[in-house]
């Protein structure tokens, strides 16, 4: 899903345009003409990831970490600074909540500043592990405040408080949106995701490691897809806030995405169970009712088994590393 109309050329700012997501909005941002200022500490993203955009006339990029105030001349800003998987961000918790509280301050201080529009990308962590299903942006979650997973679900939740304090306080122009499982390529294999998981382990014809017995569920949303809803919603009058939920609706187990991805690769690798891990939710989907009203119809229209083709090409072409 492409809208690409003539666009009046802005000063972007992408914090944690080196990781998977960030590269590829960075490059969207480009393609529809824009000027784009790339962020990164490069704690999680990766340079090779924007190599083929650095000789672009319009695309510079800066290492830095969000948790230190910055200084630029923007007119949008989106933030996706937080490492987003749990291998990643449980690594460093407390880092982990600096980024997402420190950071969302000091891009919410710049964007008031500058007179720029901020997107937070939060996440469907927010609402813990459901117990409303499909979840809606009025369902407050269910959220285990003290966990493994709370340095990022928390973090994100207080991001979200700062976003629409400053619009309250300040009349800061925000939007958030709240991401659900994406996936495509330039996926670190390592990033501990079920996706990226399942593909490495294939391809290596290693065990797929499924956690429990595989009956919880995620629902998985291309990165093109997810993308195009990014810049509808930073592109939608000001009144419109959010929280949007943003992801494919499409609901899967854990099993059943194992037994895709071993049909697609042919692997002979072997699934197997080990135990679950803790505050892991057992169902994710999202109600993408108010997304479809104001992002202009938009729709997810890559289906699993075709994003699952490209990001396995991806990992076949770089060997998985």
């Amino acid at each position: 899903m492409t809208s690409r109309g003539p666009t009046e050329k802005k000063r972007v700012l992408v914090t944690g345009g080196a990781g998977f997501l960030g590269s590829h909005l960075c490059e969207r941002l480009l393609a529809d003409g824009h000027a784009v200022l790339c962020v990164d500490d490069f704690s999680t993203g990766q340079e090779r990831n924007i190599a083929h955009l650095q000789h672009r006339p319009d695309f510079r990029w800066l290492r830095h970490d969000v948790t230190q105030p910055m200084d630029a001349e923007v007119d949008c800003i989106y933030n996706l600074a937080c490492p987003a998987s749990p291998v990643h961000y449980q690594a460093d918790p407390v880092k982990t909540l600096r980024t997402s509280v420190l950071g969302a301050m000091n891009l919410l201080e710049l964007a008031r500043r500058q007179g720029a529009v901020i997107l937070q990308t939060s996440t469907s962590e927010v609402y813990g592990d459901p117990s409303v299903h499909p979840q809606p942006e009025s369902y407050w979650g269910h959220v285990n405040p003290i966990g493994v997973r709370s340095c990022y679900d928390e973090g994100k939740r207080c991001a979200e408080t700062l976003f629409f304090d400053y619009r309250r306080q300040h009349g800061v122009r925000t939007k958030v949106a709240r991401l659900f499982n994406t996936y495509g390529p330039r996926m670190r294999p390592d990033d501990g995701r079920v996706v990226s998981n399942f593909i490495v382990q294939a391809l290596q014809g290693t065990d797929l490691t499924v956690y429990g017995n595989g009956t919880q569920t995620r629902s998985f949303c291309y990165v093109d897809d997810l993308v195009e809803a990014l810049v509808r919603l930073m592109a939608t009058p000001d009144d419109v806030a959010g929280p949007v939920n943003v992801g494919n609706p499409g609901e899967f187990t854990i099993l059943e995405l194992a037994e895709r991805v071993l049909a697609l690769t042919g692997s002979s690798a072997r699934i197997v169970h080990r135990p679950l891990p803790g505050d892991d939710p057992r169902q994710r989907q999202p109600d993408i009712t108010l997304a479809r009203a104001v992002l202009g119809g938009w729709e997810p229209t890559i289906d699993l088994d075709a994003g699952l083709r490209r990001t396995i090409a991806f990992f076949q072409q770089t060997g998985g590393a």
